[in-house]
């Protein structure tokens, strides 16, 4: 066969192709790139689509006689979830921010805030971050987290190197250099707080930073330290939590500490006492008492972590007691006075009388936290809070503005930095996307640091009682685990609780050395529905604490202090 050499020019060759760049939110993945390519694919105008969803862009090149801009963009505005961003009301420009206005303002500094940042500079959207108070990073960073765990770590240092499980081990004891370590945990803290924060978002090109009071002069505008107007299509609320300061006589006079200025303080004190036996109170106990501080503290209800059941409280108050700290349940503080050096804390006993309790150090007031919301002027707006004075969102972080969103701390969700930062940016979606997200927390693990730690995640018993679930308890003591028995560290149980109907997990609580890190394994089984008999039949690596959730489940049906090692 003989090829021949076309010399005809097609006509449709010579007419000039045009090409278009659409910034588009409601992307959440490659899929979605891929999804648009292909809905786009099928106008036959167009001849190259080129979705992108790290950039949040679309490149198109087209036939002006086939199709426009404008058949491009609304084909894209037709999906449930897409929108080409030049139709929101706002305007992105550089010129809208020389008139101080944003598609986004954020009030606050911390994770859930940064995580919006993130989440509005992937889709294009020009934001503000206004922060005051504590640092730019937040709590977690600065006084929370970062510092308490760093803490509570090297004072269990210090534990191992005096307290030994085993007879034929003697430990010598530490050298304790109080100053060094606050002054390590600063350094990690400043470098924490630059490395994850703030070089995060330092090439961001459509975020402005500002320090300073926001204010609401309207649900679209704020005032900063009552000076500068900012405007927003939305704004969202993310000042945190501070600690709860309860009014009680002469307490505002004894120069009282908290986790903000406790964790600073480089010269140890002798002793301390604690307010309030919540898990910020329990962990600073520990962390302190083991750094060679003397500790008491003062809980006004009856047991130490009043959220949890008493199984959990009596366990943590043993160990807390073995080793030295002063727990006094029922005691309520009613006056606070100095005499020379020392303090002097009026109380009310359990029986109803009076006494006095000196205190040559410090006071610690650890009495659970305050949102804050008390500077934001949201009475110019209306916006509602709960009971509690925290900002009331529903599953989408919505308020009940339309434009307002609340996440974190300041918000009535699970007061961790992990459910902040997902709800930064769950509520940029939800606040520039038609595609609703909602937060699930079902299922949310969470750990208390002391030793031993409390984990849990989903219901207890008494939280599935009260919904009227048909439920069964399982506790495994840690006696009945392998590696407990080896590690010579019998301290805490494992308590699973199922649903009777369907044998489905729906709670888990874990009191052990180390304990935090089995939750996540039950986390995710009560996500994805795995039975209590499929815990029980998977495989579980000897002598691992892991085991005990196997172990855990076998005992719904069995005693296992009857079984062999390799029962299953």
């Amino acid at each position: 066969m003989k090829l021949f050499k076309n010399n005809i020019k097609s006509e449709n060759k010579t007419k000039a192709m045009e090409s278009i760049q659409l910034d588009i939110t409601g992307m959440t993945c490659d899929h979605c790139a891929t999804g648009i390519e292909k809905l786009l694919s099928k106008n036959e105008g167009i001849s190259e689509t080129k979705v992108s969803y790290p950039k949040a862009t679309c490149e198109c090149s087209f036939d002006p006689s086939k199709t426009n801009k404008e058949d491009i963009t609304n084909t894209i505005n037709s999906t449930k979830s897409y929108r080409v961003k030049e139709n929101f009301s706002s305007n992105a420009s550089n010129a809208a921010r020389e008139n101080n206005h944003f598609d986004l303002i954020i009030i606050g500094g911390g994770s859930a805030a940064f995580s919006a940042a993130i989440k509005a500079e992937s889709l294009g959207l020009t934001s503000l971050m206004v922060n005051a108070g504590l640092d730019f990073g937040g709590t977690c960073v600065n006084v929370g987290c970062v510092p308490s765990k760093t803490l509570i770590r090297a004072a269990e240092t210090v534990y191992h190197a005096t307290h030994s499980n085993f007879s034929g081990v003697k430990p010598r004891g530490a050298d304790i250099d109080f100053a060094q370590i606050i002054k390590d945990k600063k350094k990690l803290v400043a470098t924490l707080q630059q490395k994850k924060y703030m070089d995060v978002v330092n090439d961001f090109q459509n975020l402005k930073m500002l320090t300073g009071w926001a204010e609401f002069v309207d649900k679209k505008t704020i005032i900063i330290d009552g000076k500068e107007k900012f405007t927003a299509t939305n704004i969202l609320i993310a000042t945190g939590a501070t600690t709860n300061i309860p009014e009680i006589e002469g307490l505002s006079e004894i120069g009282y500490l908290t986790n903000v200025t406790l964790f600073d303080l480089e010269e140890k004190p002798e002793s301390i006492t604690i307010m309030g036996a919540g898990y910020i109170g329990l962990e600073i106990a520990m962390a302190y008492n083991r750094l060679g501080v003397k500790v008491r503290m003062i809980e006004f209800t009856d047991r130490v972590l009043r959220t949890q059941t008493p199984d959990i409280s009596d366990a943590l108050e043993t160990q807390m007691r073995s080793e030295g700290i002063e727990v006094l349940p029922n005691y309520r503080a009613q006056k606070f006075e100095k005499k020379g050096e020392d303090t002097i804390i009026h109380c009310k006993s359990p029986d109803g009388s009076f006494t006095q309790l000196v205190e040559k150090g410090k006071v610690v007031v650890a009495t659970g936290t305050n949102a804050n919301t008390q500077k934001l002027k949201l009475q110019n707006i209306g916006l509602q809070l709960t009971k509690s004075g925290h900002v009331l969102v529903n599953e989408k972080m919505e308020t009940n503005l339309s434009n307002i969103y609340a996440v974190g701390d300041v918000a009535n969700t699970p007061p961790y930095v992990y459910t902040a930062a997902f709800e930064g940016k769950l509520a940029v979606n939800n606040a520039f996307s038609l595609a609703k997200k909602q937060a699930d927390y079902s299922s949310l693990p969470w750990v208390v640091f002391t030793d031993p730690q409390v984990a849990g995640a989903g219901l207890d018993e008494v939280q599935a009682a009260a919904e009227n679930l048909p439920f069964e308890v399982s506790k495994l003591e840690l006696e009945n685990v392998p590696r407990a028995l080896a590690a010579n560290d019998t301290r805490g149980f494992i308590k699973l609780i199922r649903n009777t109907e369907t044998n489905k997990l729906i709670g888990a609580r874990i009191v052990a050395p180390e304990g935090g890190e089995l939750i996540q394994q039950l986390s995710m089984a009560m996500k994805y529905g795995i039975t209590v008999k499929e815990l029980a039949e998977s495989f579980y690596p000897y002598l691992t604490l892991g085991e005990g959730i196997k172990l855990a489940a076998i005992t719904f049906g069995k005693d296992v202090s009857k079984l062999s090692c390799c029962a299953s």
